[in-house]
């Protein structure tokens, strides 16, 4: 009897320090982990000469990474630089005349003012005050005539100058540079392939810092807060892996529970969703589950 009354009061025990660790063994909530994705896409047409990405490099914002074919850009810039070469030797013959009207309008002025100091010496007369007048404004209608026939070809000229701007940015847009830190999860193109403007090349998501998103009830949300650190914890070999968490994000609108959740008082469930930064040490993957444990449950 005596053996009995001892297997049973180590049962007890054992129950009891099960039922202890089951008090706090039930995580604050649950989630995966996800990175902001962004798919870098072609900017010109042409052939990928170069394409320096493999799935799982880790690329520096601005490097560049590869270039499309510029070889048919060049030579259309070759083509406008040696138009407008043309049309400026045209222009530069019309800007001639003008000069030389202008000097002529200079002397007929220099001629007039000279006329009126006549005049006022009684050396002078009005006709040849109104002469000089006369041929003041012939001058002036032969530069307006002059200048008119000019403006077509300062519109052309113009208007190189806007395509050559056009193809310098086009060239510049060959050049595949990487906009932000991060590892490449995806390659869509390879080298010598033609690609085309917004045909995606490559996505890339920057997996230093993951964001967990978990989802909890409206009865958990007065516990927390932006800025609040919390406990992540993944699976690990034998145990739970715990990392440091800061909570960025809380839903402000209510949402249903995910289909991932099995059971039905579950999925009818309004919940609210949570993202909470965690640093990567290397383990944490895109999708990969884990667990969010207040530090200081209330």
């Amino acid at each position: 009897m005596k053996y009995y009354k001892h297997i049973l009061g180590l049962y007890t025990i054992m129950f009891s320090l099960v039922s202890c660790g089951d008090s706090n063994g039930k995580a604050d909530g649950y989630g995966n982990f996800e990175a902001t994705e962004i798919t870098i896409s072609a900017e010109n047409n042409g052939k990928l000469m170069q394409f320096n990405v493999d799935e799982g490099d880790v690329l520096k914002k601005e490097q560049l990474v590869g270039y499309i074919d510029t070889i048919p850009l060049s030579l259309k810039k070759d083509q406008l630089l040696i138009s407008k070469d043309v049309i400026a030797s045209k222009s530069k013959g019309v800007l001639s005349q003008i000069s030389v009207l202008n000097a002529k309008l200079k002397t007929a002025k220099t001629n007039k003012t000279r006329v009126e100091n006549l005049i006022k010496d009684n050396a002078a007369t009005q006709k040849q005050l109104d002469d000089v007048n006369g041929e003041i404004d012939v001058i002036k209608n032969q530069i307006r005539s002059v200048e008119i026939q000019n403006a077509p070809v300062v519109n052309e000229l113009k208007n190189i100058d806007v395509q050559l701007q056009q193809l310098d940015d086009q060239i510049q847009k060959s050049k595949i540079v990487n906009p932000v830190n991060g590892t490449v999860l995806t390659k869509y193109a390879e080298p010598n392939e033609v690609t085309a403007f917004g045909k995606p090349l490559y996505k890339i998501a920057d997996l230093s810092t993951m964001q967990l998103r978990v989802y909890v009830s409206e009865t958990q949300l007065p516990n927390l807060k932006i800025g609040q650190n919390v406990t992540v914890k993944i699976d690990d070999k034998d145990d739970m892996k715990s990392y440091d968490g800061t909570i960025s994000w809380i839903a402000s609108e209510a949402e249903f529970t995910p289909k991932i959740i099995q059971t039905k008082e579950e999925r009818v469930a309004l919940v609210y969703a949570v993202k909470i930064d965690v640093k990567n040490d290397g383990s944490l993957k895109i999708g990969m589950p884990a667990e969010m444990w207040l530090n200081n449950p209330e």
